[in-house]
């Protein structure tokens, strides 16, 4: 069985991360983006990684550029612009494409784990993954589900 600490990502420093490094974390994956409506779940996200992060919760946010090319910039100009307006702290990785050709595995994985309106398809930036400590996705969620929203969600997986 596949499971999220099989993959690996490349950080937003470049530097290649294997995901077992999260192993025994509950995670939030996320599809970020610098220039969408959505950009100020940034601050939500980094709220959720602040207080549930000595709990064993770690948010791994990934830039996309494929819903509307809100996220034009390289990825100091993405690190630089998350930290400065929204203090992210929380592991970001190089832009990566969620949906198509060239999609990353991880992405091919966790839709395939949680199909959502569109199937097997990324709707649009902040599209949410829960996983729980063992590797396996537990929940998707909506680029309208605010972060504050999913608080019980990770209460519960933390406590599993």
């Amino acid at each position: 069985m596949t499971v999220l600490h099989d993959f690996k990502a490349t950080a937003i420093d470049g530097k290649e991360v294997s995901l077992a490094d999260h192993a025994g974390d509950v995670v939030l994956v996320v599809n970020t983006a610098s220039q969408c409506g959505y950009t100020p779940q940034l601050g939500g996200l980094e709220k959720l990684y602040e207080t549930y992060r000595s709990q064993g919760l770690t948010v791994l946010g990934f830039p996309c550029n494929q819903f509307g090319g809100q996220d034009p910039g390289s990825d100091d100009e993405i690190g630089a612009f998350c930290q400065k307006n929204y203090g992210v702290t929380f592991p970001m990785f190089s832009k990566i494409d969620v949906n198509g050709s060239d999609e990353h595995p991880l992405y091919t994985w966790l839709k395939s784990e949680k199909g959502g309106l569109l199937g097997k398809k990324i709707k649009w930036n902040f599209t949410k993954f829960l996983v729980a400590r063992d590797g396996s996705v537990i929940g998707r969620y909506s680029p309208t589900t605010d972060p504050a929203d999913l608080a019980a969600d990770i209460e519960k997986a933390l406590a599993a």
